[in-house]
């Protein structure tokens, strides 16, 4: 049988810039209304999966850290509480930049299984730096300062087993977002796109949260993935910029208006409300 979209979902356990918890209640009329399979190539913040809870998931993101998390979420959460726990006690200016100093250059250890203490840092990093920004450098360091926080929340652990065990049936994976037509075949399949978005202004151009850029190529390369994906029949629904470059590249599909907040701009008066679109096959 189909599985039926649920109600009510776990919430993700990481701040991330564009997360979509502020506005599933306008992507819940957009939702289709039946899928057997979910797929959602840059997991982010995993807002989207968390309320939706499908039976069957592949999740994946081209960023080894975050992919990282998620499988340690999903594996060993309660060692990964206990390192947490262990950052709450030592957080401090000092303890952050030591623990945001620590070399990642090599991704060798990826390939042996799962590692704890990376997984502990991102999360305590992502809970203490600047507005929750992930971003790193040409050579993959994270490089946000330390943020203003009095008493910072670095170890959720009630939040850290939900989202555990949300995670138990998905499949996780590092790729990149067009791996998912491997996957995801007919209509049975519901796949979500959330990019980076596309820059609409000189201070917006918040594109390469990770050592991987996410360039004007790229997008095409998206909207060719998206194509190809509607052609097999498959649900495809992705977020992006409300500009005319995107409204272009998607015309002919089902272009929806979303009222949002932008929150990261380091000018307080350029922050307020946005529109952005989410753009459908069916």
């Amino acid at each position: 049988m189909i599985t039926q979209i649920r109600a009510t979902s776990p919430r993700p356990f990481l701040k991330w810039v564009g997360g979509k918890n502020q506005l599933i209640q306008q992507y819940l009329p957009h939702f289709p209304e039946s899928y057997r399979r979910y797929y959602e190539p840059f997991v982010g913040g995993g807002a989207i999966f968390f309320r939706l809870q499908p039976q069957q998931s592949f999740l994946a993101d081209i960023n080894i850290e975050l992919v990282n998390v998620y499988r340690c979420v999903r594996e060993q959460v309660e060692e990964l509480i206990t390192l947490l726990e262990n950052h709450q006690a030592l957080h401090g200016q000092e303890h952050f930049y030591a623990v945001r100093s620590q070399p990642t250059t090599s991704d060798d250890w990826f390939l042996e299984g799962n590692n704890l203490e990376r997984a502990a840092r991102l999360i305590y990093l992502n809970k203490t730096c600047f507005n929750g920004l992930y971003r790193e450098n040409s050579k993959g360091q994270f490089n946000v300062p330390i943020g203003s926080y009095q008493k910072p929340t670095i170890c959720d652990s009630d939040l850290l087993r939900v989202a555990s065990s949300a995670l138990q049936s998905a499949q996780i994976e590092r790729s990149s977002f067009d791996a998912v037509l491997d996957h995801a075949k007919g209509s049975e399949d519901f796949v979500y796109f959330d990019p980076p978005y596309y820059p609409i202004s000189s201070t917006s151009k918040f594109t390469n949260y990770s050592r991987y850029s996410f360039s004007e190529a790229d997008q095409i390369r998206l909207k060719e993935v998206f194509v190809e994906l509607s052609d097999r029949g498959v649900k495809v629904m992705l977020s992006n910029s409300d500009c005319p470059f995107i409204r272009e590249l998607f015309n002919g599909f089902n272009i929806h208006t979303i009222n949002a907040n932008r929150n990261i701009n380091c000018n307080t008066e350029k922050r307020g409300k946005i529109t952005e679109v989410l753009v459908t096959s069916y």
